[in-house]
């Protein structure tokens, strides 16, 4: 077999890798009781909005769905901010009734509302194979008592409200996000997707490696190599599982991890090159902008436009 580039020992898995590379964020922006008539719509700001039901109850209103119960201690958030409500009644109120005022009178329910955030775009995806709203019900299973576990944590910081509630209740939030993941994959509920592939031992390890180092000369061989498979069962099951070949995915990721460099460096557009495994700058320009429509200077002069 030809030879493969670096051997990494002890690496860090593949889920683990690409989110420390797309700057994931928790923000926990509510933490109120509701009280009466209310109905209240948090998407709409390209972020993945969720809610906690504290105490109490409410009701999710999707337009494409029937009312649906949460109860104390249910967790939904929404992947792709899909627009959803969450009120106090099964009948769905009226769009001009969303985020208006409350009435005084009735049962109240404690809820916590807050956003994920990815700001490097290679995060969406990851998101692709989700449902449009994740429900996790409150249960007793393994995986939802390591959730409930950490909600408790976020329900306990929210009442003590000690110096840097803020901050742990956001790290909270993330690892929530995580262990959402976790569930969804081991659900078996994802048939394809990047998520599942991130999962998958072989694939994943072949991720992983395009992940970690985009500027290496890759190859079929050598990531199926990497993989531990033979080339065409490697082929075949990368594309099943992620959507693209592995060729036209390492072009992605590194056309991506591009993006980020020109956005967020001062790098030269040939340095960006180099760290996208490209030996001619020619070559790179003429692959970034076949894969992501604009080019590298277009991308730049938007970014430094957004700091002035």
């Amino acid at each position: 077999m030809s030879e493969s580039p670096n051997i990494y020992l002890d690496q860090p898995d593949p889920l683990s890798v690409l989110l420390g590379r797309l700057e994931l964020q928790a923000e926990v922006y509510v933490n109120g009781a509701f009280c009466g008539t209310w109905a209240v719509d948090t998407s709409g700001s390209r972020r993945i909005p969720f809610h906690l039901i504290g105490q109490g109850q409410a009701w999710l209103h999707l337009d494409d769905a029937p009312p649906q119960a949460l109860h104390e201690r249910d967790l939904v958030l929404f992947p792709r901010d899909h627009s959803h409500i969450i009120a106090n009644s099964e009948r769905r109120p009226d769009r001009e009734q969303v985020n208006q005022p409350m009435s005084n009178n009735g049962d109240t329910t404690q809820m916590v509302c807050g956003f994920f955030e990815f700001r490097n775009p290679a995060l969406f995806p990851l998101l692709d194979a989700l449902p449009t709203a994740v429900l996790l019900p409150a249960a007793s299973d393994r995986a939802r008592a390591r959730i409930d576990g950490l909600i408790t944590l976020i329900l306990q910081e929210l009442q003590e409200s000690q110096p840097g509630n803020y901050a742990v209740i956001d790290q909270l939030a993330f690892l929530i996000f995580v262990e959402v993941l976790r569930e969804q994959v081991s659900s078996e509920s994802l048939p394809a997707g990047l998520l599942p592939a991130l999962f998958d031992r072989r694939i994943g390890m072949a991720l992983n490696a395009i992940h970690q180092s985009p500027e290496l000369p890759w190859t079929l061989d050598t990531l199926a190599e990497r993989a531990a498979m033979s080339r065409s069962s490697f082929a075949e099951r990368f594309a099943s599982l992620v959507g693209l070949t592995p060729m036209k995915y390492l072009t992605s990721w590194r056309m991506t991890e591009a993006r980020r460099l020109l956005s967020t460096t001062a790098l030269s557009t040939a340095a960006v090159a180099e760290r996208s495994g490209y030996e001619s700058e020619a070559a790179f320009r003429k692959a970034f902008k076949n894969t992501l429509g604009e080019t590298p200077g277009a991308v730049r002069a938007t970014a430094q436009a957004t700091l002035e």
